[in-house]
């Protein structure tokens, strides 16, 4: 259960940096002229998909079902290629590499997303190693 726990904070820390990251900590470019630039929009995904990640961390901790918390890792694993490709193809970010989304947010999105993704493949395995232990008890 301890372990459970440590594992699942470690996935809803870095939801809430992929949500809040750019609105408080790497902020994307502001306003011009009254309309927002396109990573405006990509912080705002990103806030989306970092809660998603956060509220399944907490279902990590709720459910204590190995099969059940591995179908929750692979929502997480999927939602991190999501955090990955939102604002590298998906909706983009400011033309010039100078802006502080270029330079700033989204590489901090990426490694958070990059760290996310493996974390969410040796869950993935080792829950599976798990499940497949305990079948062949059985």
């Amino acid at each position: 259960m301890k372990k459970n726990i440590i594992t699942s904070s470690i996935v809803i820390a870095l939801g809430l940096l992929i949500a809040l990251g750019p609105q408080f900590l790497f902020k994307v470019c502001t306003a011009h002229g009254g309309t927002f630039p396109l990573c405006h929009w990509t912080a705002r995904a990103e806030l989306g998909m970092g809660m998603l990640i956060a509220a399944l961390g907490i279902c990590l901790i709720v459910f204590n079902d190995p099969k059940t918390q591995l179908g929750l890792i692979i929502g997480i694993f999927l939602i991190s290629i999501m955090v990955i490709g939102i604002p590298h193809a998906l909706i983009g970010g400011c033309k010039s590499s100078e802006m502080a989304c270029r330079k700033v947010a989204f590489p901090a999105i990426t490694v958070i997303g990059i760290v996310l993704l493996v974390y969410s493949i040796i869950f993935i395995v080792l829950s599976e190693q798990k499940i497949s232990h305990k079948d062949h008890k059985d």
